[in-house]
């Protein structure tokens, strides 16, 4: 099966892409990339690979050996434009997230909301990890106007999260956590219908994550065809269970 993954040119997060490229390829599966501009050989944010403050919060040893793996791959550099995509041609799509600057040229783009509001109609598995949910939540069915995740039961990065990890390293970094003056959960939750009842923020975390062992401490949100992760902790179980719609799919 296809699954298309669309990515901006830099700035994405490391555990995110590569945890889930690895079990989709691993599994059989065939992955495209899209960027902005055909043929653009995207960079993950390189904070990530190195740590991000102190050599700390950046990705773990293993997601980062397969995001080398992954820049070797062909599809890698082979990208697709968003903008000439034929939705119709695959058989899911994943929406990763990243909270560094160059992640707004994915987060904001009306072209890019337009070809996932096409892929939706569909009824296809879609899958959406951390600030990859605002791709959705600023996305409108064409047919009705109303935002795709309106009736759909999601989670998305917790406030709490994206407040801690902004509070512990501003006196360094500035803004770098803060990828919007908004809170992706605010966001997120302004796109629902019924917040109280759609929004799942799983339990509280904060440096326990989840691996390819051992999903104790990941949480996801699946909704019939959609699955939801909260960030790159979850990865592994958000792969897993977007693995087990594809099959369902098939």
């Amino acid at each position: 099966m296809r699954v298309l993954i669309p990515l901006p040119d830099r700035d994405f997060d490391v555990t995110e892409v590569a945890v889930p490229w690895r079990l989709l390829t691993d599994a059989g599966h065939e992955v495209v990339f899209a960027t902005e501009q055909a043929g653009t050989r995207p960079a993950a944010d390189p904070r990530l690979l190195t740590g991000v403050i102190l050599g700390q919060l950046g990705a773990a040893d293993e997601p980062k050996r397969f995001y080398q793996q992954l820049t070797a791959a062909p599809e890698f550099t082979a990208t697709a434009a968003w903008a000439d995509l034929d939705v119709t041609a695959f058989d899911g799509l994943l929406l990763p997230g990243g909270h560094a600057p160059g992640m707004r040229q994915y987060l904001g783009s009306p072209e890019l909301r337009r070809q996932v509001a096409r892929f939706w109609t569909l009824g296809r598995p879609v899958g959406a990890i951390c600030h990859g949910v605002l791709v959705l939540a600023r996305s409108q069915d064409p047919a009705t106007g109303r935002g795709v995740l309106a009736d759909r039961r999601t989670t998305c990065l917790p406030k709490y999260l994206e407040r801690s990890a902004y509070l512990s390293t501003a006196w360094r970094l500035g803004r770098y956590y803060r990828t919007y003056p908004a809170y992706v959960e605010d966001e997120v939750r302004s796109a629902l219908a019924d917040p109280a009842a759609q929004f799942e923020r799983g339990p509280r975390v904060l440096t326990r994550r989840g691996t390819s062992a051992d999903d104790t401490h990941a949480f996801v949100v699946q909704d019939g065809t959609y699955v939801s992760a909260r960030w790159p902790g979850d990865a592994y179980l958000f792969a897993r269970r977007y693995l087990e719609l594809l099959h369902r799919a098939r």
